[in-house]
């Protein structure tokens, strides 16, 4: 018989350190909540790596399948905050600030890791934003008009030639 989980909630307890799901078993149709226990984590912890293992364990992957690496990143790094002896709001607002993109960036000056990162946030930006068929104030062929009041503004790429090329 397949086990199917479908996450609900997902939070980290500080003492003792545990990440704990609050999941629905459909085989079942029950309501669950699932602790486990953060081990050999410090302040120093990488909160990527600690995150991936806990997903990739094979005693919790059936139950995380629906929670995302960034998520799990996220409680690891309110852990870490606490560790360091910040208060959940100053981990909080900690978080928030790096899951932030900031416009003005110029991200050809990223090195891998950090453009891989913010590619993540705003992926997940997108997919939150996003409206899919399903939802109540999905609307299909959306059209916009653009008021024409305003003198256009043209940009130097509209000005050149095709020849150029």
């Amino acid at each position: 018989a397949a086990m199917t989980f479908s996450a609900q909630k997902c939070g980290i307890c500080f003492q003792p350190p545990s990440i704990i799901l609050i999941y629905r078993d459909s085989s079942q149709d029950k309501t669950r909540q699932r602790i486990m226990p953060v081990r050999n984590f410090s302040r120093f912890s990488d909160c990527s790596r600690a995150a991936e293992q806990l997903k990739n364990n094979p005693r919790h992957k059936a139950y995380l399948e629906g929670v995302s690496l960034r998520q799990l990143q996220k409680l690891y790094r309110l852990l870490r905050g606490h560790l360091e002896g910040q208060s959940l709001a100053e981990s909080l607002e900690k978080v928030r600030q790096e899951d932030t993109i900031d416009p003005e960036e110029d991200m050809n000056k990223l090195d891998d890791k950090e453009l891989a990162k913010r590619k993540s946030i705003m992926d997940e930006l997108f997919e939150k934003n996003r409206k899919k068929k399903d939802d109540p104030d999905f609307v299909y062929n959306v059209e916009v008009e653009f008021p024409q009041d305003k003198q256009l503004e043209s940009c130097a790429w509209d000005l050149e030639s095709d020849e150029e090329i």
